[in-house]
């Protein structure tokens, strides 16, 4: 495959795929689907926000919100899927471990009910730390945004 052809190949990860590359289950996995993946580049993952959600039951009874540490783990989430996708199947069940999360910033709330489209895009990439920009669009307005820093080890 030329250059042209792999810098446009856009990938899509149904959630057994992404439950082969990454090694979250429930209730920890934050990503349904990924809709779009360019390797090396980019990627933009789905959460389907339901009142099912085991937080839901204390965050908040009343109102509830989703909580913005799991949003920042759907964008890291999203993140280690175009990582391992990018690496290929070798790297399917490795760990990515956070190393830094920059500027987290919650434009508004993320209920039950919404679909979160999270957007990853690759800042650098050096041996096996990988930096990310990322923003979650709900109903294409930005409801969170964050730089994620990440390794991949072997386990």
């Amino acid at each position: 495959m030329n250059e042209a052809a792999q810098k446009t190949d856009l990938g899509v990860a149904d959630i057994l795929s992404i439950m082969r590359m990454i090694p979250h289950r429930y209730p920890m996995l934050m990503v349904d689907r990924v809709t779009k993946i360019v390797p090396g580049e980019s990627a933009v993952g789905i959460k389907n926000v339901t009142i099912n959600e085991p937080h839901f039951q204390g965050h908040f009874p009343t109102r509830p919100v989703m909580p913005g540490v799991l949003i920042v783990e759907s964008m890291a989430q999203t993140a280690g899927v175009l990582v391992v996708h990018t690496l290929g199947p070798s790297a399917e069940g490795k760990l990515v471990y956070f190393m830094s999360i920059e500027q987290a910033k919650f434009r508004r709330p993320v209920v039950p009910g919404d679909t979160m489209h999270v957007h990853v895009a690759k800042e650098q990439a050096r041996r096996n730390v990988w930096r990310f920009s990322a923003r979650v669009l709900v109903d294409e307005q930005l409801a969170a945004e964050a730089g994620i820093t990440a390794m991949i080890i072997d386990e």
